[in-house]
């Protein structure tokens, strides 16, 4: 699970901002937000409200960068890492971008620190927790890089028993623009901190959920694989008032008659490599194969398919939120979504929110929004799972910080938080001109 993220020097994001998953000492609904793992308290939901251009979405863009950084390494220590640190300042374009971030995998608690340019990575670090007391970490390894050799140095705990062979071979595989778990990835040896962070960001931390995600796709695979089951995505979509009564996928052969032919005649020449060319045929048609996404509504007594692309926007968004549902309370991972309200009407953005606060048991979402509907019930949500960024006003720097950081000099038990809000009293709102437009120009002005 993700305990705190932090950024520093990326995109819209100059001083170190923190998103921290730790509930606070409030017990309100407990039983729904939090999880209690490792002596620690953690919640499930993290929605972060802003104005267009604040910072929301660059949140999760750091997240998404850290884990391609981690489970994609560089191939040739020439590239460079896309991404801009924050560019409105005169000193920061030449200053290195920082991450922490902390998790839990496999009931051990971890912080991992990476300090990096667009042309390498400068330094890293990888702690465990003894206790969930932050004060007994112990360094499992720290590496730095010589800039003019571009070489790195890898040195692991002394309580770590690392064979020589082992540490030559990770850090020749880890290039001065790959992490150390880059290296290890092409390392065909084992240590075990080095497995757990590398599982936790493949297993529990999949790519952003954007706007134009093709989730449909990710449902229909998770439905081939029986990672999910059909009938419970069509509960969750009943439940959320969709007339649907069956979806129906197809599968269809798209293999060309003459590549089957040409490697026919392969066999025929070389019956010794029979078994890997079926092998390659195999491979071939599996990759060629098309597939059609229907649904099936009944209406009165009789059943119609409509194809998945005719169908609306709304429905196309939450045939795929319907899948993460799935996944959400079925597994332990952590999906981070852009925009979550995008095509749905503001009943179904809360019901989905409510679906998932109900039913996952190990599971997290980071999401951003301008849905503030939620504010206005205290019911249903937790001031410290609702975050919000807002721009300085000397450089327009991104600030993050949650509702739970307001005293009760701002906000107390009787505020209506989401009139406070729309006052610009919390932040986080965009602060609107004119509505009128001068469309003259300098010479019919005059």
């Amino acid at each position: 699970m993700l305990i705190n993220f932090s950024i520093q020097n990326f995109g819209s994001i100059k001083e170190k901002q923190t998103l921290s998953f730790e509930a606070d000492k409030s017990r309100h609904l407990e039983d729904y937000y939090v999880i209690h793992t490792n002596g620690l308290r953690l919640l499930k939901l993290g929605l972060i409200y802003g104005a267009n251009a604040s910072g929301k979405t660059t949140i999760l863009k750091a997240l998404d960068f850290l884990r391609t950084l981690v489970l994609n390494p560089k191939s040739q220590k020439t590239e460079t890492f896309d991404f801009e640190p924050f560019l409105f300042d005169e000193n920061t374009p030449r200053q290195n971008t920082v991450f922490e971030i902390e998790f839990i995998q496999n009931d051990v608690r971890y912080l991992y620190e990476i300090e990096l340019n667009t042309k390498s990575i400068v330094k890293e670090a990888l702690f465990r927790f003894k206790t969930p007391n932050k004060k007994s970490k112990t360094r499992i390894f720290e590496r730095t890089v010589n800039p003019d050799g571009q070489l790195a140095k890898i040195v692991f705990d002394s309580n770590n028993e690392i064979d020589e062979i082992f540490l030559k071979t990770l850090t020749a595989n880890t290039l001065w623009n790959n992490s150390v778990f880059g290296g290890f990835l092409k390392t065909n040896v084992e240590q075990k901190e080095l497995a757990d962070a590398v599982q936790w960001f493949i297993g529990y931390l999949p790519p952003m959920v954007s706007t134009l995600s093709g989730l449909e796709n990710f449902a229909t695979r998770c439905i081939e694989d029986n990672r999910i089951c059909k009938t419970a995505m069509l509960d969750i979509l009943r439940n959320a008032d969709f007339n649907l009564s069956d979806i129906l996928i197809q599968k269809e052969e798209t293999v060309p008659d003459e590549l089957l032919v040409s490697l026919q005649k392969q066999m025929e020449v070389a019956e010794d490599k029979i078994q890997e060319l079926n092998r390659q045929i195999k491979i071939v048609s599996d990759a060629l194969k098309t597939g059609s996404l229907e649904f099936e509504h009944t209406v009165g007594n009789k059943t119609y398919s409509l194809p998945f692309e005719k169908e609306s926007q709304g429905t196309q968004r939450y045939f795929g939120f319907a899948s993460l549902l799935c996944v959400l309370t079925q597994t332990s991972i952590m999906f981070s979504i852009d925009e979550l309200e995008s095509s749905l009407h503001p009943d179904l953005y809360q019901h989905f929110l409510l679906s998932f606060l109900v039913n996952a048991k190990h599971s997290q979402i980071i999401a951003t929004t301008h849905n503030r509907e939620i504010l206005n019930n205290k019911d249903i949500f937790r001031p410290d799972a609702i975050w919000i960024t807002d721009k300085d006003n000397q450089n327009s720097a991104t600030e993050l910080y949650s509702l739970a950081d307001f005293d009760s000099s701002v906000i107390r038990n009787t505020t209506n938080i989401l009139n406070a809000y729309k006052l610009g009293r919390l932040g986080g709102v965009p602060y609107l001109g004119s509505y009128y437009i001068d469309i003259n120009d300098d010479d019919e002005a005059k």
